[in-house]
């Protein structure tokens, strides 16, 4: 790819949960980065969420922007059957959110279901490129309440997508091109509850690499709280740089 690509990835269990169920992939070889949220108030969601990485893990992917996108999307539709079954055999629902990150040679594409997110940091600004699909995200797209009243209505927790639910569920996705200096987030919900989006870009702008941004967005979490677990990934793209062999004896000069 015309893209240099590191990361990095960091979790907590939060200040109120006993119990981690978000969970996270990092996989610099294929370009491809993901964060699951298994969902609390249902059993085992952490088993749902290790179920949809570890299906995405095991996956080969194309050097193909489409087929890549192709393949993901199939590898998460196994974890909804997957995590249905056991949902069935145990008599109790379960399900968890997913958002993964794509870069294939100058391109990026998001694909999610729920309200974990993505966003994109370019030049000074943060991009949001993921819609929750949540009971206030409609709300707001049917103009009855802001997107400001959207960060604390009651029902901000509330799911219309999941995986595990329902058969037919819906992946959302985004595609564009990438720059060099591009950072990606992906984040569970218990990131940007906290945090909101001012202070989370003000804190990438004045960190010095992907490390620092990551445990200091964590920390601020648990400063505030942290009601919930804490999972995010940092994926920062570069332009590479072609080495020209055989240089004129004036360039070697």
């Amino acid at each position: 790819m015309d893209f240099r690509a590191d990361s990095y990835a960091t979790t907590d269990v939060g200040c109120v949960r006993k119990l981690n169920e978000d969970r996270h992939l990092v996989d610099d070889t294929q370009f491809h980065w993901a964060v699951a949220d298994g969902m609390g108030g249902m059993a085992k969601g952490d088993w749902a969420a290790e179920k949809i990485v570890e299906t995405l893990g095991a996956v080969k992917l194309s050097d193909n922007l489409e087929s890549a996108l192709n393949t993901i999307g199939n590898a998460i539709e196994d974890a909804n059957s997957a995590i249905a079954s056991q949902s069935a055999v145990l008599g109790e629902q379960m399900g968890s959110t997913i958002v993964s990150l794509l870069l294939r040679d100058n391109r990026f594409a998001v694909l999610w279901v729920g309200d974990s997110r993505a966003y994109l940091w370019r030049d000074g600004q943060l991009v949001r490129l993921t819609k929750d699909h949540s009971q206030v995200q409609d709300m707001v797209d049917g103009g009855i309440i802001t997107a400001e009243e959207a960060e604390t209505h009651k029902l901000k927790n509330v799911l219309t997508r999941a995986v595990g639910i329902e058969e037919n569920f819906g992946i959302g996705m985004v595609h564009d091109t990438v720059r060099s200096d591009d950072v990606f987030l992906l984040c569970s919900d218990g990131l940007y509850g906290p945090v909101p989006e001012a202070d989370i870009a003000r804190l990438l702008d004045e960190a010095d690499d992907l490390e620092e941004a990551a445990e200091t967005l964590v920390q601020l979490c648990i400063e505030r709280g942290a009601p919930d677990n804490v999972t995010l990934v940092l994926v920062s793209a570069q332009e590479t740089t072609i080495l020209q062999l055989g240089a004129s004896e004036e360039e070697r000069a």
